[in-house]
């Protein structure tokens, strides 16, 4: 699907569905609405994380994020985020195995952030047209490139918000 046949669900600020739909690339969305992104932070049996970097195309180019995009019209955040994570890596998770972490609003978009196990042996296969590479990194390497700027910048708020729940769930995991 093109950028130009993406359709978007339009949320009100509580993540309720309107009714109605949004095409992206159109001009803006009507004030005050929002449209659904997800990430997922996926984790290795070994306690790597998949960082992914964008592609020299794509707004923000070479900078490291965590899976993920926006959600089309009709689909539900984790079925989205399992879709997205298997378009941008490869990796097949099915949406009942994603855990919820936390939402963060933005100006016109409300992010869902999930977490994902995989085994250490799970190959990736990165779609190119959105992502350049991909890294398996410790948790601590994400605070890192945070800190140096490497992240896409909206990752900085979003992680400001919401790193100390995910990497919370992610020290939980290790214990698998």
């Amino acid at each position: 699907m093109s950028g130009d046949d993406e359709w978007w669900d339009i949320l009100d600020s509580g993540g309720t569905r309107t009714g109605e739909m949004f095409r992206r690339g159109a001009e803006a969305l009507p004030s005050g609405s929002f449209h659904l992104v997800v990430a997922v932070g996926v984790q290795r049996e070994d306690g790597a994380v998949l960082l992914t970097q964008r592609a020299a195309n794509k707004e923000f180019p070479f900078s490291w994020e965590f899976p993920g995009g926006s959600a089309l019209a009709g689909e539900s955040s984790a079925d989205a985020a399992s879709r997205e994570l298997r378009e941008e890596s490869g990796l097949n998770v099915e949406p009942s195995a994603l855990t919820p972490i936390g939402r963060f609003a933005e100006t016109s978009a409300l992010l869902d952030f999930y977490v994902a196990r995989v085994r250490s042996n799970a190959r990736l296969a990165l779609q190119r047209s959105e992502v350049t590479a991909a890294e398996w990194v410790i948790p601590e390497v994400v605070e890192r490139r945070l800190a140096a700027g490497l992240m896409a910048d909206p990752w900085i708020p979003r992680l400001d918000t919401l790193w100390p729940s995910i990497k919370r769930a992610l020290s939980v995991s290790r214990s698998w």
